[in-house]
């Protein structure tokens, strides 16, 4: 699977974006369709503590899965958006097999 990260106004961490990368292409076990992901790591610009977000953009064949977190920072605001794309993976998978 190809991935791709976006980091717009800042230059990000070669750990960030290799431990994004990672957890990632564990979500092939899950569903082994992923044509690729494109990652948007965003700062806000507030005084609150959870100012950092993370957007996935999973490409399977027929649909897109967009999830959206925010979190303290970026390493727990992926892991919480790649616990639900597997999650959704998981269903999908589940309903494909029902029908066949």
């Amino acid at each position: 699977m190809k991935v791709n990260v976006q980091t717009p106004n800042f230059v990000a961490d070669v750990k960030l974006i290799h431990f994004i990368e990672r957890k990632l292409n564990k979500l092939e076990q899950f569903y082994d369709k992923i044509v690729f992901a494109d990652v948007f790591l965003k700062v806000q610009k507030t005084s609150e503590k959870q100012n950092k977000i993370v957007e996935i953009l999973l490409s399977v064949p027929g649909d897109d899965l967009i999830v959206k977190k925010e979190a303290r920072t970026f390493e727990v605001g992926a892991d919480e958006c790649i616990h639900s794309l597997e999650r959704q993976l998981k269903k999908r998978k589940h309903k494909q097999r029902a029908y066949l």
